[in-house]
């Protein structure tokens, strides 16, 4: 799908490994030097593996311009443990919800309305594949992403342990979209 600005999202292949590296990289050095919302550590989440495992099961999505990584997200059936026994909006089965993984844009590219348009394609690709509901986890600490979120339609549905507490990771915002 191409959008403003000549910018493209489409599935990842294994072509786009190493840029994919290089933007988990780049956004993790950036919340090294400034302030970690995220939480992610640079080599241990997010890592190639991800990235491999997403292209394999075609699941990753890469945002790019003129062929340069801008931003990368997964989308999947898959939920979190964490996630039972929540009180949703609607009861729905695992196979009418995708999760959102790994949302990142580049921290060059901030501002520009990439993180916006990726939840906008998230949400096509959801209804092109007869989901009813997007779903996401965000840490709580991390406040850019949720005011996107947000400003996107997500709505808070709960606070939750990810078993993250080892690595200082303790709270979890769930965030749902009805589609």
């Amino acid at each position: 799908m191409t959008i403003e600005n000549n910018m493209t999202i489409r599935l990842g292949t294994p072509e786009d490994l190493d840029a994919l590296v290089q933007l988990y990289d780049a956004v993790c050095d950036h919340m090294a030097a400034a302030v970690n919302y995220t939480g992610w550590k640079k080599g241990a989440y997010p890592a190639r593996q991800d990235a491999e495992e997403g292209i394999r099961d075609g699941i990753l999505y890469l945002a790019e311009e003129d062929g340069e990584a801008m931003g990368s997200f997964i989308l999947s059936h898959r939920q979190e443990d964490a996630y039972d026994g929540v009180k949703w909006q609607a009861d729905l089965p695992e196979r009418d919800v995708l999760t959102i993984y790994t949302f990142m844009v580049d921290p060059q590219k901030r501002g520009r309305g990439i993180g916006r348009e990726m939840l906008h394609f998230a949400a096509s690709q959801g209804l092109a594949q007869g989901a009813k509901a997007i779903r996401l986890d965000v840490y709580e600490k991390n406040l850019p992403a949720i005011k996107l979120y947000e400003s996107a339609g997500f709505r808070y549905i709960d606070t939750v342990s990810l078993g993250l507490e080892d690595i200082g990771l303790d709270r979890f915002l769930l965030y749902e979209k009805l589609l």
